[in-house]
């Protein structure tokens, strides 16, 4: 049975990891957040990409899913060097339970939430995420919600994204931060 850690009252300098379904905002956020706490951001899938050599699009078309993941597991290891960071995740990598382990034991997880009318809302707005090509955005969001938001829920920190402006959910993980 999964159970909620209980919350970190204070950011303590471990690399900060947004957690959360595609579309929660973690990329953009997460830049966002990196500069106001003046901390490096970085980008777990921008930095398969660069590791592979080509998209995660391709990656999935050319060798599938576990193959990817096994990349993004070893690729956010590395990311995960015990300085001050934020990184965004892909979707699934908190999914995987040795990635999660590691977040969870190494980082500050937070999960960004959001409900999937927003979600699909904001992906729809371009093409090039393999698990939705050729399905209806809020159905699979719908899905991946039911599967996924239970183990998001292990993350210590958990913010609404809403459609609203980055700004307020910067300001909200600030507040749980207590910053």
């Amino acid at each position: 049975m999964l159970q909620r850690r209980a919350p970190i009252p204070d950011w303590s300098g471990l690399p900060i990891v947004l957690v959360g379904l595609m579309g929660a905002g973690k990329s953009t956020v997460g830049r966002r957040l990196a500069a106001r706490m003046r901390l490096p951001f970085v980008d777990a899938d921008t930095e398969i990409e660069a590791a592979a050599g080509m998209s995660i699009k391709d990656i999935f078309d050319r060798f599938g899913e576990a193959h990817f993941r096994d990349g993004e597991r070893r690729v956010i290891a590395r990311l995960i060097d015990g300085t001050p960071k934020v990184i965004a995740t892909g979707g699934g990598a908190f999914i995987n339970d040795d990635t999660r382990a590691l977040i969870l034991d190494s980082a500050l997880a937070i999960w960004l939430d959001a409900n999937t009318a927003v979600l699909a809302d904001r992906v729809g707005r371009r093409d090039t995420r393999p698990l939705l090509q050729g399905k209806d955005p809020r159905k699979v969001l719908e899905e991946l919600a039911r599967i996924r938001n239970p183990i998001y829920a292990l993350a210590p920190i958990r913010v609404s994204s809403h459609h609203a402006p980055h700004e307020s959910t910067v300001n909200a993980i600030l507040k749980a931060l207590n910053r």
